[in-house]
């Protein structure tokens, strides 16, 4: 095991100059993911600085993305939340355009609806809507690279932001449009929102029910029908994922990790996670450890 693991690893914007935006096209050989340096920075499980859109242009991608392994073909886009872990297990020849945006650089109804979005797989693209997409990431690299320009910061701001709304367009053409969304989605959404914020210190169905002055008996009757699944059980997923991460990418004993997840008994935590996953903690950070 590597020391120095605390935290989980974040790859860092590499420009700085942008305020909180990142932006490349670059083109990879399968020979070069084998041979070079590179592959050690893409195997390794990491997160990124910000909301990470990459648009695969050709070739193919198998891609992790917290526990869940996807094979992506050209054209298609990966979206990756800042939370999310995630790591390359094998590409062809690719070429790929990323942007990574910072959450104070998005208009706010983006960052909302980037929220909503997550987790979701990777977007196969239609070919129509991938040129539209492609030629509005030209324009905006054009931009970011051109620091000359006397309104660069705003110009490269407007840009990514018109190319965020467009990547979220396509996800959301393959969901339900918004008029069609029933009371109960309406409510699973906002449950989301807040069991995002609050798995840690909230582990009642009644805490969350209160806090969305509803009852508990019409909030799982909305989960379920949204979601097919309780409450309680999308809270212990919540919890349950947060510990697989932690066991897999840092060195953090069980118990600073029941302790982080809000479990003072961490023998109680360790009896949770074993009768979630079939896996005792410490067997499942063997089988998973980076």
């Amino acid at each position: 095991m590597q020391s120095n693991r605390g935290k989980i690893p974040v790859n860092p914007m590499e420009d700085t100059s942008s305020q909180g935006i990142a932006m490349d096209r670059n083109d990879f050989k399968k020979i070069d993911f084998i041979t070079t340096a590179e592959k050690e920075t893409a195997i390794r499980a990491h997160r990124d600085e910000g909301y990470t859109f990459h648009i695969l242009e050709k070739g193919q991608v198998t891609i992790e993305i917290d526990f869940k392994t996807y094979k992506v073909m050209a054209p298609a886009i990966v979206f990756l939340h800042p939370d999310q872990v995630h790591c390359m297990h094998d590409i062809d020849d690719i070429s790929v355009s990323s942007m990574s945006i910072q959450s104070e650089c998005l208009n706010r109804t983006y960052l909302n609806l980037l929220q909503d979005l997550t987790p979701t797989a990777p977007l196969p693209l239609t070919i129509e809507t991938f040129e539209i997409i492609s030629e509005h990431f030209s324009l905006s690299l054009k931009l970011y690279r051109n620091k000359q320009n006397r309104l660069y910061h705003l110009l490269v701001k407007d840009s990514c932001n018109a190319l965020t709304a467009l990547l979220i367009n396509a996800f959301l053409s393959h969901k339900k449009a918004e008029d069609s969304y029933s009371r109960f989605d309406s409510v699973a959404m906002s449950f989301r929102k807040l069991l995002e914020e609050k798995y840690v210190v909230l582990k009642r169905p009644s805490e969350y029910a209160a806090l969305m002055h509803i009852s508990v008996p019409y909030l799982n009757e909305c989960i379920k029908k949204a979601t097919g699944l309780s409450v309680s059980r999308l809270i212990q997923d919540r919890v349950i994922l947060e510990a697989k991460r932690l066991l897999s990418h840092t060195d953090k004993s069980v118990k600073e990790i029941a302790f982080h997840l809000g479990y003072a008994d961490y023998p109680y935590f360790s009896r949770l996670f074993s009768k979630a996953t079939g896996y005792t903690v410490m067997g499942f950070r063997n089988k998973n450890i980076d």
